[in-house]
């Protein structure tokens, strides 16, 4: 149907005081019309055009597989076993109103013990909620906590934008000060 509206449009052309001026024209790829229909690639099963990936090995309707940078990384026992070994972190968050620290479990992701300026025990017994008093209480009571779950050991690894003083070390000093046994590992 387009072919043939735009072949009644070329075959017109305009007069203009009796004389022939104008032709109208129009660019049309032929490569890209076949009988007045565009060609495509067959449909897929999916009913998805089946384009491939980047490695042009499958189409882009199968999930793509991670690949690592270094095919030959081996992964160390240590690497491997370190979940298991050291089974409990420590995760401390401190913003400009309040103090928070946890214990987790690393394999079931469940938090053990909790602490925080927040809570309503907490609260009301401190001056401010985010100063180096309200860390050291809150490493006292996440020890407490700790050794009700029947936990004694645990690992911190502090954040990239975290360093290790100040307020975070004195949340970790009161939980080994308490009877916490903390692994701290810096980078």
């Amino acid at each position: 149907m387009l072919k043939q509206v735009i072949g009644k449009v070329l075959d017109k052309t305009l007069i203009a005081n009796g004389e022939k001026i104008i032709r109208p024209c129009f660019c049309i790829p032929t490569s890209s019309l076949h009988q007045g229909q565009v060609r495509r690639a067959p449909r897929s099963f999916f009913g998805v055009e089946d384009f491939l990936d980047d490695d042009n090995s499958r189409p882009y309707t199968y999930k793509k597989e991670k690949k690592s940078k270094n095919t030959t990384k081996h992964i160390s026992f240590k690497q491997r076993t370190v979940a298991y070994m050291e089974p409990f972190t420590l995760d401390v968050f401190i913003s400009k109103r309040f103090v928070s620290a946890s214990l987790t479990h690393r394999v079931t992701s469940k938090q053990v013990a909790v602490a925080g300026t927040n809570s309503k025990d907490i609260k009301a017994a401190l001056k401010s909620r985010s100063d180096i008093p309200a860390c050291l209480a809150i490493g006292r009571i996440l020890a407490e906590r700790a050794r009700e779950a029947d936990v004694y050991t645990a690992s911190y690894t502090p954040r990239e934008r975290d360093k290790f003083e100040g307020k975070i070390r004195a949340v970790v000093q009161s939980l080994i000060d308490n009877g916490i046994d903390i692994k701290i590992y810096l980078d």
